[in-house]
């Protein structure tokens, strides 16, 4: 098996050029397809490139394993998020798609593998849109996110992540260097209007701007 062969995966190309490519990562429970739709929307013309996870719990694709909720199973969360930088370097090989033009869009567990993938391979990403993330994991040291963004976008009665959390998760980033937004939405671990809205936004805002700034 090839590492493309990794992940099931689809991929829609650019309808722009000078558009992002958008990495999908979806939440406990979802597939490939789970946030196409929530991809178009964030970025219209964007190249969209969505793996689904390889774990499941009860039936139920993750990304990787957990040993209750909110704690992790890390030696797990290392191997597969190793296993996803190297299936992400493949697939942009195959597609051409440049690491400096590609964010991770995530939600839940998909946000939580992808602040795993800028905390351990951040060569690999421009930044990143996490919708309820949690710290993955806390590096022994820093690594170098100087010239990379981030926009964490958490739930004010989120019952699954307490306010700290998301508090840790923005320092760790601004500690490694990279220029992180952190805002709060009026509901708890779904996805909200306003969560769609702010990403929007930044996106806009980031993504091509960015895209250069390497």
């Amino acid at each position: 098996m090839t590492a493309i062969d990794r992940h099931v995966h689809e991929w829609i190309p650019a309808t722009r050029p000078d558009a992002p490519t958008l990495l999908l990562l979806h939440g406990t429970g979802g597939d490939e397809r789970d946030l196409l739709q929530l991809g178009r929307m964030l970025y219209p013309g964007a190249a969209l490139l969505s793996p689904r996870g390889n774990v499941l719990e009860h039936g139920a694709p993750r990304f990787f394993r957990r040993l209750s909720e909110g704690v992790f199973d890390l030696d797990d969360l290392r191997r597969r998020t190793n296993e996803l930088s190297e299936w992400l370097e493949a697939a942009s090989a195959r597609y051409g798609v440049a690491s400096e033009r590609t964010y991770a869009v995530g939600f839940s567990n998909g946000a939580n593998i992808g602040a795993s993938l800028l905390l351990s391979h951040p060569s690999v990403l421009a930044g990143a849109v996490l919708f309820r993330a949690m710290v993955p994991f806390e590096p022994a040291a820093p690594p170098d996110l100087a010239g990379r963004a981030v926009l964490l976008s958490e739930g004010e009665t989120d019952p699954i992540i307490p306010p700290a959390m998301g508090d840790r998760l923005a320092a760790l980033l601004r500690d490694a260097g990279a220029d992180v937004e952190l805002i709060w939405q009026r509901g708890g671990h779904q996805l909200t209007g306003a969560d769609v809205s702010a990403a929007q936004r930044w996106l806009a805002a980031h993504a091509v701007a960015g895209q250069d700034a390497r």
